[in-house]
């Protein structure tokens, strides 16, 4: 019974696993040929060039302009939106006898902050693209309504702040899904744990250092691994509000964004697939780092 039961099993997994091989590992082992070619997008002109594609990215200058753009996303998009979500959760359970209780209309706010999530990234862009225009733009004109004309500029244009500029964007439109996920992670947390805390004479701020994070440490970890593959793509954001796109001087040129140019509009997709193959291990180091931190966390508390 045993061995059919197996036999069973592996013909039904059959079927799931030809299709994944098919749709999903197939094409990362073509674009892991492709970037060792000099394919130009023609079928059957490839050429084999080794490794010549990865040396050339070592030199190109735009290409390494976004790398260091993508880094500093990484940095600051996830610990912004990751600090954000946390601290509006921990304000929406902040009260009450029990000291975990939601403020009153706390599913109002949620349902507020997470309303980003039901728009397409490409139409948050096009929206904050006006919000920043130079001239009739909302946030020029909030600053010289309130006397701060100083502070008004060509947020997309200036290569000192068009960076910052998208990054906040990419907060703004991810932070109440992290909220809503992190209030749901609290929710979780067993109400006893709260009340003794609560007699032991704890604060708001020794509870939530001491008892919330340590017990959603494992949701932040994977909150960073999202948001840190976001900010190594931020393609959509840059491509729609920058202009170029990429930004004056390169101030907001990402990776995916030289991949797809390369490819698109040089027709070098050989060179544009050692791009991909870069971004994909950068991507997956990232996810694999955190994991591995999460469970020497984890092991050492144990």
């Amino acid at each position: 019974m045993r061995h059919g039961r197996y036999r069973f099993l592996a013909w039904a997994l059959l079927p799931a696993l030809a299709l994944h091989a098919v749709f999903v590992l197939s094409p990362y082992a073509q674009a892991f040929y492709l970037s060792l070619t000099d394919w130009t997008g023609v079928a059957g002109n490839a050429h084999f060039v080794g490794l010549s594609n990865y040396r050339r990215l070592a030199s190109d200058s735009l290409f390494l302009d976004a790398v260091r753009n993508n880094a500093t996303m990484l940095v600051v998009v996830p610990l912004a939106t990751v600090a954000l979500g946390l601290f509006l959760a921990s304000m929406l359970h902040v009260g009450g006898r029990d000291g975990r209780s939601a403020v009153r209309g706390a599913g109002g706010y949620q349902i507020v902050y997470f309303f980003p999530q039901l728009l397409s990234l490409v139409v948050i862009a096009v929206l904050w693209g006006f919000v920043y225009n130079p001239t009739n733009g909302l946030l020029n004109g909030a600053l010289r309504g309130i006397g701060l004309d100083g502070l008004a500029r060509s947020w997309l244009a200036e290569p000192s702040v068009a960076l910052w500029a998208v990054m906040a964007v990419l907060v703004w439109s991810s932070v109440g899904f992290y909220l809503v996920l992190f209030s749901a992670a609290i929710d979780g947390i067993p109400k006893e744990l709260y009340e003794a805390a609560l007699l032991d004479g704890a604060g708001p701020w020794a509870t939530f250092w001491r008892l919330t994070l340590p017990l959603v440490r494992d949701t932040v970890q994977v909150a960073f691994v999202y948001l840190g593959i976001v900010a190594l793509d931020g393609f959509a954001v840059v491509q729609v509000m920058t202009v170029g796109p990429g930004g004056p001087d390169g101030a907001t040129e990402v990776i995916g964004l030289s991949l797809y140019r390369t490819a698109f509009t040089y027709g070098k997709f050989g060179y544009a697939s050692a791009m991909g193959v870069a971004l994909f291990f950068a991507t997956l180091t990232l996810a694999v780092l955190a994991l591995r931190a999460g469970r020497k966390e984890r092991l050492e508390l144990a």
